[in-house]
């Protein structure tokens, strides 16, 4: 029997140590965990990443293994991407759609092994995966609770895992794998990351999380390093093109409405799509979608001005034809940049458009109607970020 408990809050185990970093107080749901949504200040959280090291628990993201000696082609049934082309060590990014070719969710696949993998995700999505999974010699279990995370993301994160003893992580390429020996256990660091930065991600038993965390921090003081929170990851992943389930599309299953749901096209992520393998979920809507073109366009928006457009409606002259998702003041980048779908006729680059802001300040809103022009992709994109050996900042 589960112990009563009257908040049923589940605590990450780094809690203890964001915690004690939360200066404001300011926490959030996650699937159920209680987490940090600002430690200190959304700026100098942002900045950490951009000109140091910042750190992101992300223990609550949806983890499931995936193992058996038909794990490879249940994948390729149930993503659009084809797994064969992902070797043992490695990590991509891949989404899975249902019958209609509508996007479920998207997450990233790491290939443990031959026929081992693990898929992180947004939703929970286990009823999903075991109907795919029917006729497939595969074994599919949850370890959200089992798998200890942390992002360790800014030019500075590799010299901080160096610093903590981790000897030739420089020459882990982007989405690469590999192992390192801490405290008695082994580590698992990838190449990976929500930034669009130079970074990586931490994973180990749950045991580990507070020891790892000290000795992380302990590492790390004469870089810069901070803990960051859910609104300066908001900010990083705007500015890097990173489109986040939940809030730049609905996800398929749990679309009400007719017309709600996006397809891979539609939300600009076609180049997931590969015909070159014979049969996953929702090929042959995709099939006919390619052949007679797609409703909806995903686009990047340069947004005049510096109020970000947050859920703003779309016009070309006076029609309206689309939605804001995700908008943000980019500071690095120093642009108003902003994610909308729209009409797919108004999708091409150099489409101008206006966008209808309107924001509060001191009890009275403004409306503004914002000129903003269709751009061809993300606005931060540094050469950091790929390079390898990764620099030594």
């Amino acid at each position: 029997m589960i112990p009563h408990n009257e908040s049923m809050i589940l605590h990450t185990p780094f809690h203890t140590r964001c915690a004690a970093a939360c200066e404001v107080n300011l926490w959030e749901d996650w699937k159920g965990y209680t987490t940090p949504q600002v430690f200190t200040e959304v700026d100098m959280e942002y900045f950490a990443v951009r000109n140091s090291t910042g750190v992101f628990d992300l223990s609550p993201m949806t983890k499931y293994r995936i193992s058996g000696s038909d794990s490879g082609a249940f994948i390729n049934k149930l993503i659009t991407r084809d797994i064969r082309k992902l070797a043992v060590g490695r990590v991509f990014y891949a989404l899975w759609c249902d019958a209609e070719g509508k996007v479920m969710d998207d997450g990233t696949i790491f290939r443990l092994s031959e026929n081992d993998y693990r898929l992180c995700c947004y939703t929970r999505a286990l009823d999903w995966l075991m109907w795919t999974a029917e006729g497939f010699d595969v074994t599919i279990c949850e370890e959200t609770a089992e798998v200890a995370a942390l992002a360790v993301q800014g030019p500075t994160s590799c010299a901080v895992l160096k610093a903590l003893g981790f000897s030739g992580v420089e020459l882990l390429k982007p989405f690469g794998i590999a192992y390192f020996n801490f405290s008695g256990s082994q580590l698992m660091v990838s190449r990976t990351g929500f930034t669009g930065d130079l970074g990586y991600e931490v994973w180990m038993e749950p045991n580990q999380g507070e020891i790892f965390w000290d000795a992380l921090f302990d590492a790390g003081r004469l870089y810069g390093i901070r803990a960051f929170g859910s609104s300066a990851l908001d900010m990083l992943r705007i500015e890097a093109g990173f489109l986040q389930a939940g809030v730049d599309f609905v996800p398929a299953d749990e679309a009400i409405r007719s017309g709600r749901s996006r397809s891979p096209f539609e939300l600009g992520l076609g180049w997931l799509v590969s015909f070159d393998k014979p049969v996953f979920n929702g090929r042959k809507a995709l099939l006919k979608e390619q052949a007679q073109g797609s409703r909806y366009a995903f686009v990047y928006l340069d947004v005049e001005g510096n109020k970000p457009a947050e859920h703003a409606f779309v016009y070309h002259a006076d029609r309206e034809v689309g939605t804001i998702t995700s908008a943000a003041w980019c500071p690095t980048a120093k642009t108003n940049i902003a994610f909308a779908q729209v009409d797919a006729r108004y999708g091409s680059k150099g489409q101008s458009l206006i966008a209808e802001i309107y924001y509060e300040r001191e009890l009275k809103w403004t409306r503004v109607m914002a000129s903003c022009k269709v751009i061809d992709g993300p606005v931060f994109t540094p050469a950091r970020r790929r390079q390898t050996p990764a620099p030594n900042f």
